[in-house]
């Protein structure tokens, strides 16, 4: 309860953090109630993930890999991807170029390597190729 009490956790993370602590039939019976009670939830958990490396400028697939890294299911992962930008107003490619505009300015890239700085950027941060669109092209 207490590690539930600061922030959410995905089920995966409270085996791991409590599975060295505790017998794993206790465990286990501890985390079942906990998911009845609606205590701990894998997909409130992946929403609110979401939610908070969104609003951080984090990638849509940067977000996948540390859910799944987490233990989280896919169809929760698709969910909470589809639904925080919506309920935030914004699209991927919006969170995308306000990151961009953050880390490089308004002023287009200077040069190819430029360039190719600001794509890598973007790469590292979870945002696939549909971004690429919003670094002009150098000339």
């Amino acid at each position: 309860m207490n590690l539930l009490a600061r922030r959410e956790h995905s089920l995966a993370e409270l085996q791991r953090k409590l599975g060295q602590r505790f017998e794993a039939d206790e465990l286990d019976a501890a985390l079942e109630r906990l998911a009845q009670e609606k205590l701990q939830s894998d997909e409130r958990f992946a929403r609110s993930f979401t939610r908070e490396r969104m609003l951080r400028g984090v990638g849509p697939l940067r977000i996948e890999s540390e859910l799944r890294q987490r233990g989280v299911q896919r169809v929760f992962i698709d969910q909470a991807l589809a639904a925080i930008p919506r309920e935030e107003g914004v699209t991927w490619r919006e969170v995308a170029r306000d990151v961009l505009l953050r880390k490089f300015g308004d002023a287009p890239p200077a040069d190819l390597p430029d360039k190719a700085r600001r794509l890598r950027f973007l790469g590292y941060r979870g945002f696939g190729e549909e971004s690429a669109g919003l670094v002009p092209d150098v000339y």
